[in-house]
């Protein structure tokens, strides 16, 4: 973790709890529907959401189908752009490095994230991507927000599997 990694817990509203928790159901979706890591995502922009996404991997045959990426292209078709300033992301698990280069390139404003990923967290945990210096655009980042939460449902996901 770097220097510029944020170390104390934000302080979350209920708005950004109430929009993870809807990233909680998708999440829930993804493990119960289509057999798939438990991850969900939901991107709003002012106080609408824009896009919805859970990880789609095993089902589409599709690396890069995770929740993120599934919310960003769903964001895009909406808004007939590639480009979302100033949105805000809820995702159940802190985005690897591909979720968070494609947040950087979307210019997303926020990402709010529950659970780290120890392994291939690029939010702070493994890498600082969505903040490095090298990028002409900067995320704000926020962790931890119902993260027993996430990580329970993550946990209990490859217990069963293994």
């Amino acid at each position: 973790m770097t220097d510029q990694t944020q170390l104390s817990a934000p302080a979350f509203s209920e708005e950004d709890e109430r929009y993870m928790r809807h990233a909680l159901q998708l999440a829930a979706h993804a493990r119960d529907a289509e057999n798939e890591v438990p991850v969900g995502a939901v991107l709003v922009q002012g106080d609408e959401i824009v896009g919805l996404g859970w990880n789609r991997n095993i089902t589409l045959n599709d690396p890069s189908a995770h929740a993120e990426i599934m919310a960003l292209r769903a964001a895009g078709e909406k808004l007939s752009n590639y480009r979302m300033p100033g949105a805000t992301l809820y995702v159940t698990l802190e985005p690897c490095a591909m979720c968070s280069m494609a947040l950087v390139h979307a210019r997303i404003g926020r990402v709010v994230y529950g659970a780290t990923d120890p392994k291939t967290g690029a939010a702070g945990s493994v890498f600082d991507t969505l903040i490095s210096d090298r990028h002409n655009h900067r995320v704000a980042v926020e962790g931890g927000l119902l993260a027993d939460e996430a990580s329970t449902m993550l946990r209990e996901f490859f217990r069963a599997r293994r």
